[in-house]
């Protein structure tokens, strides 16, 4: 007797493009005799895109087909739809006739709204849903204060975090790669639409940069040699190997967090554990995300929706094209113009002064950042900004601002860096081109004046 709960199931990939290690997938092959995979380019997503040559679809798309290959070597294939996640879904688990539908969660408003209404519509179809917790290590109501209530602050959610954490929690998710769908039993799917007719253009990706599950191995193979040193890098945008370079593949799924746990706890180095700490961090901001929704849309802080801005359009204008005079500042800027990543230090810095200096909303600057990064993320990126601009939750206090000449003697001292982006500093030495800074006659500001403007727009607002 069969202990299988279902004859046929469907996998819904979205945000965990993988086969190894998937949570939704390991369950749905436990419980199901056959097993068919889909991915849904979503229109409602793609839409709201300005580029037709964004990056993050290229790397989705190029990440799509290598699934696909790799369920083809299994016998099997992907299926691939354009559209409505709504419509297409229920209709692949009713052609498949399907008993249930399995996928991981998601915790954006899009996506809880999406997911329960493609749950409703499968129910009524008497098809089961399943959903799981894979995209982080602890979700939302999984770390709490002792109240029952969620945390605020990042340290005190760390340590209970810390103090939860098992081996379970991090397991491998096994899945089983002898009962996928037969290719020939998926003879009515239409074969893979070309980039071109899900709507877009190719983008060019950083030589580095390799899509997909092999792209995300061979750049865990090579961070694991860099690890130990992360905690004296991480920090120094020059050092190549400073950083993990993993953000776009956790972000797409195309390796899992609990992989990158299973490797600090293998070696708990110095470096192993502030990586993961900056996992913890991962974690909390999408609990934020999930357990206060406002945020999306607003400050967490809600007092701080108040603030009038006092920075101009043709100011922010300068910043996104790294034209501000200040050198840290324009070199990250152009970095993410050209690869569509920026050093985390730098995220930091060139937030802080859009912020403080040119005193622009934190909101024009975090949608800039969500249509340029590739490996954008709604809670880390909304989560970063809100810090910067202390209008999130464990924010820096408003009134510590950061000076951007400090900041490049302390994290780009010689300049190489800044002169790799900023080319036409390249025959200054680095003390003049620190200097700039703040002697700078073509600045776009001066920082000592701002910081004073700032620091009376803050308060104006909260007192």
């Amino acid at each position: 007797m069969s202990l299988k709960k279902h004859g046929r199931s469907l996998v819904w990939l979205r945000r965990d493009l993988r086969l190894e290690d998937n949570t939704a997938l390991s369950k749905a092959c436990a419980e199901s005799k056959q097993v068919a995979v889909v991915f849904v380019f979503d229109l409602n997503i793609l839409r709201r895109l300005k580029s037709r040559s964004d990056r993050r679809v290229t790397f989705i798309y190029d990440s799509v087909v290598e699934l696909d290959l790799q369920l083809r070597k299994l016998g099997s294939r992907l299926i691939v739809v354009t559209g409505d996640p709504e419509i297409e879904v229920p209709k692949v688990a009713k052609r498949l006739n399907a008993g249930a539908v399995y996928f991981n969660e998601d915790y954006e408003p899009y996506a809880k709204k999406r997911d329960t209404s493609v749950r409703t519509l499968l129910q009524s179809a008497s098809i089961e849903c399943h959903q799981f917790k894979d995209h982080v290590i602890f979700s939302g109501a999984d770390v709490t204060k002792s109240d029952g209530s969620p945390y605020k602050v990042f340290t005190p959610y760390k340590n209970a975090w810390l103090k939860k954490l098992s081996a379970l929690d991090y397991s491998l998710k096994r899945v089983d790669g002898k009962n996928f769908v037969p290719a020939k039993s998926l003879s009515f799917v239409s074969p893979m639409p070309s980039l071109e007719e899900v709507g877009f253009e190719r983008a060019s990706l950083a030589r580095a940069l390799k899509p997909g599950r092999k792209g995300a191995l061979k750049n865990l193979k090579n961070w694991i040699d860099d690890l130990p040193k992360y905690h004296t890098s991480r920090d120094f945008p020059s050092l190549e190997d400073g950083t993990s370079g993993l953000s776009v593949h956790l972000r797409f799924g195309t390796i899992s967090v609990r992989e990158c746990v299973r490797i600090v706890q293998a070696k708990p180095t110095p470096g192993a554990r502030v990586w993961l700490s900056e996992l913890v961090w991962r974690d909390f901001y999408q609990m934020i995300l999930d357990q206060f929704p406002h945020v999306a849309t607003g400050s967490f802080k809600k007092e701080y929706d108040k603030i009038k801005w006092l920075g101009s359009e043709a100011q922010f204008k300068r910043w996104c094209e790294g034209r501000t005079g200040f050198p840290i500042v324009d070199a990250g800027m152009r970095q993410l113009n050209a690869t569509g990543w920026m050093h985390n230090r730098l995220r930091m810095i060139t937030a802080s002064f859009l912020v403080k200096d040119l005193l622009v909303n934190w909101r024009k600057g975090e949608s800039y950042f969500a249509e340029n990064l590739l490996d954008f993320d709604l809670a880390a990126n909304n989560g970063g900004w809100q810090w910067c601009a202390s209008t999130g939750c464990d924010a820096q206090p408003y009134f510590r601002i950061f000076n951007p000449m400090l900041q490049s003697q302390k994290f780009d001292p010689e300049c190489e860096f800044i002169k790799k982006w900023v080319p036409e500093l390249k025959s200054l030495s680095p003390k003049e081109i620190h200097l700039l800074a703040s002697e700078n006659p073509k600045a776009i500001v001066s920082h000592s004046e701002q910081k004073i403007l700032a620091l009376r727009m803050y308060r104006a607002a909260v007192k």
